[in-house]
């Protein structure tokens, strides 16, 4: 993830799910009998993945940042945002309480 700018919320979500999904329909088609229930499952994942909105990729971005960083209490805290920062240092404040909302929202959304 890259913050850019001080004054934007401009952080970048990198999607591969469509580049990794084609790899797989290639490998499916070569494939063996054996190896094909398991590249169908990996399919299904890859795909299912490239439907997941950029604020749930940032979100989970964000709260595995923040737990990493040795916060455990909510995810949209004062704290957490401080220690999305220090593990981040290149986002700004604005960006950082942005992005810890989001993955706020996805564990309220989880329980």
């Amino acid at each position: 993830m890259i913050g850019n700018g001080k004054q934007d919320m401009a952080v970048i979500v990198v999607r591969d799910a469509d580049a990794v999904a084609a790899a797989l329909r290639e490998a499916l088609e070569r494939a063996g009998d054996a190896e094909r229930p398991g590249l169908q499952r990996a399919l299904g994942l890859a795909v299912a993945q490239s439907g997941v909105p950029d604020a749930e990729l940032r979100g989970g971005w964000a709260g595995r940042r923040i737990r990493a960083a040795g916060h455990e209490g909510p995810l949209d805290s004062v704290a957490a945002v401080k220690a999305l920062r220090t593990a981040e240092p290149g986002l700004s404040l604005r960006q950082a309480v942005r992005l810890s909302r989001e993955a706020a929202a996805l564990t309220e959304k989880a329980g």
